[in-house]
């Protein structure tokens, strides 16, 4: 993602000094650095003030003697024709750069190393330790590696396949690559993580005109990497997989899948799973819905031609979905009912909405290192600085309202917030302040969606739903609401995640029946004992409650996966199996893990969580542990079995 050119490109000095006043002064100072290797722009009187807002001041706190004083040097250092005297600072004068960009003080050493690969300075990328000899081996035993899913997870995976010139080919049920963001069309539908965190640590960047960008820009990004990465000619789009099945005997998985009509089985050496877990709906139903003369559907299902102008819209479930729809369709209807179960913290985001203005774009599109470092930021404000507040003290006098001293403040700051949003309706401010610790369940950004439940057209409803007429909904109360649209915004199977291909592993034992209805566990979140040479991307205990993003946890598990086949091919290793003790110690790990953490909390209810109360779904691990335990494949804790002979060909039988 870095600018590699020998000298630096000439940049319009009128251009340039009008940019300079909406630069980030933190960013523009590493820009500096780089270009001149000067440690004056380390040094005070050149030291950023520490800002955790999410998106920071960009005069980083220098008065504006000192604002002048960095715009006019960087004027005369960018209009130069200098190569960079710094391109890759390494992990040592990394650390010390971010120290200061950041003022942070206390950055654990492992973070310059993450952080180095995040922004391009270092490939995140499995390499063969001898590329020719590697290459001959797996064109010889004519490797195959079948990835199910074109969303990020695959996409990420079939990328280090590239690179190693490993052949592969992704199976897609949908009509385009994006995962999420293709197949979610509902109104309002967008990233809530900063764009500029939420991307790929390779591949051109992508122009996003907000900071938190809508969801047809973000599809149109994922269809453009894959294109531009060769990625995209691979994939089988329109083709749904019907059964995946280990043959023990030619140690091969068999993915048996359909498309037009026409059924067929591939053979590959590795099945990955990259489904993810946000197209699985949670399917509600309600008594007497079969006679609801309207539409009735789950946001994943939005029709595409759906005119909702002047119709009475009835939104059922308060989730992120919803905080989504319920503000984009307000203005847009006659009448919203939202129907409440539970209440959901939320955040304030004050430049939630705010466009990126073309100067601060011409400075990411034209600037050296200023895209890096700007990326860097807003990686670090979303990543592991929340994590330690999150721990049960536990001698904390009220578990079920807050599990310690800063995260009594979190919940202090957020009902604050829900007053004053909605000081003018003192009747929906009990209805809307959560009963439970912030963050035990998923942390929501608020994107209007209190100002849009106080509109005249709106009504919070927390009386639970009895029954569903013709044209109506009627609630426990015996109340009756005209409804001529019915969005059953009620979240996701979850916990199936890859069970649902219908996995058959050795012995003939299903991943289903292995998993259960609900309690998924694999090693490190992506194998499984008894499923040989199968990896799962974005599995269970993955999903992050606290900040980063699922494309960087998908970075993990592809280089993780990516680096085993490189073992399997170098070390002739026909079949990899995580085994059984390993698998239980690390999920006694996690579990541990999550006893000390909010989502644990005592009376909490939620879908990281199982019907026995266990965690599945949320990671406890900060962004820095999952990385550290996913960058290298450790089949010393496997179950292996060497390549006898040159395996048959990969084929695809009718």
């Amino acid at each position: 993602m870095t600018d590699t050119v020998e000298t630096a490109k000439p940049i319009d000095p009128s251009k340039l000094e009008k940019a300079l006043a909406s630069a980030d002064l933190r960013v523009l100072l590493m820009v500096m650095f780089h270009m001149t290797g000067d440690r004056t722009w380390l040094e005070e009187p050149y030291l950023p003030k520490r800002d955790v807002a999410l998106i920071p001041d960009r005069n980083a706190g220098f008065d504006e003697v000192t604002q002048a004083e960095i715009r006019a040097a960087a004027l005369d250092i960018l209009t130069g024709t200098q190569a960079p005297a710094v391109r890759d600072p390494g992990d040592d004068l990394m650390h010390e750069m971010m120290s200061k960009c950041l003022g942070e003080r206390k950055i654990e050493p492992g973070y310059a190393t993450m952080m180095r690969e995040e922004v391009g300075f270092a490939s995140r990328f499995a390499k063969w330790t001898d590329a020719a000899v590697a290459k001959e081996k797996a064109a010889d035993r004519e490797m195959l590696v079948g990835i199910v899913g074109a969303g990020t997870a695959g996409i990420i995976l079939a990328n280090h396949l590239e690179r190693l010139g490993v052949d592969y080919v992704i199976f897609d049920k949908a009509d385009e690559v994006g995962g999420t963001w293709h197949v979610h069309r509902y109104p309002g539908c967008a990233v809530d993580t900063p764009n500029h965190a939420y991307s790929f640590s390779f591949g051109s960047r992508y122009r996003w005109t907000r900071y938190f960008s809508p969801r047809e820009q973000l599809e149109d990004y994922v269809i453009g990497i894959a294109k531009e990465t060769g990625v995209w000619d691979k994939v089988r789009l329109n083709t749904t997989v019907e059964a995946v099945t280990w043959d023990e005997t030619r140690k091969k998985w068999d993915i048996t899948v359909s498309s037009k009509g026409e059924r067929e089985t591939v053979a590959v050496d590795v099945f990955v799973s990259g489904v993810g877990q946000l197209n699985d709906p949670m399917q509600v139903h309600f008594k007497g819905e079969e006679s609801f003369k309207g539409e009735i559907f789950h946001p994943i299902d939005w029709p595409d031609d759906l005119d909702i102008s002047g119709k009475k819209v009835a939104v059922v479930g308060t989730g992120a979905s919803a905080m989504q729809i319920v503000p984009a369709i307000v203005d847009e209807v006659e009448e919203l009912q939202v129907y409440q179960r539970t209440p959901q913290w939320a955040r304030p985001i004050p430049r939630f909405h705010d466009p990126i203005g073309e100067d601060q774009q011409w400075l990411l599109d034209t600037v050296p290192f200023y895209a890096d470092w700007f990326r860097l930021t807003m990686l670090w404000r979303y990543g592991d600085g929340l994590h330690p507040t999150l721990r049960k003290d536990p001698n904390w006098p009220t578990p079920t309202r807050s599990v310690n001293k800063i995260n009594e403040r979190h919940r202090v700051e957020m009902e604050d917030y829900i007053k004053s949003e909605l000081a003018d309706r003192p009747d929906l401010i009990e209805k809307c302040i959560p009963d439970y610790p912030p963050y035990g369940k998923r942390i929501l950004l608020d994107a209007g969606w209190f100002k849009a439940i106080k509109k005249p057209n709106a009504e919070l409803v927390t009386e639970g739903i009895d029954h569903i007429k013709e044209n109506a909904i009627v609630t426990k109360d015996g109340e009756r609401r005209e409804a001529d649209i019915i969005v059953v915004s009620t979240g996701y199977r979850i916990n199936r995640m890859t069970a649902r291909l219908n996995v058959t592993g050795r012995d003939g034992v299903k991943l289903e029946d292995v998993w259960g209805e609900d309690d998924p566990k694999a090693y490190k979140s992506i194998t499984v004992p008894g499923f040989p040479n199968m990896f799962v991307v974005y599995g269970p205990n993955t999903g992050l409650a606290h900040g980063g993003s699922s494309i960087f946890m998908n970075e993990c598990g592809g280089r993780y996966i990516a680096n085993f086949i490189v073992r399997m091919v170098e070390d002739d290793l026909q079949v990899v199996e995580a085994t059984q003790e390993a698998t239980d110690e690390y999920t006694a790990r996690v579990d541990a893990e999550h006893e000390s953490l909010v989502w644990s909390a005592e009376g909490l209810n939620s879908y990281y969580r199982n019907k026995h109360g266990r965690v599945t779904s949320a990671c406890p691990w900060r962004l820095i542990d999952y990385w550290s335990m996913t960058r290298e494949a450790d089949p010393e804790v496997y179950r292996t079995e060497k390549l006898e002979s040159a395996p048959e060909k990969a084929t695809a039988t009718g």
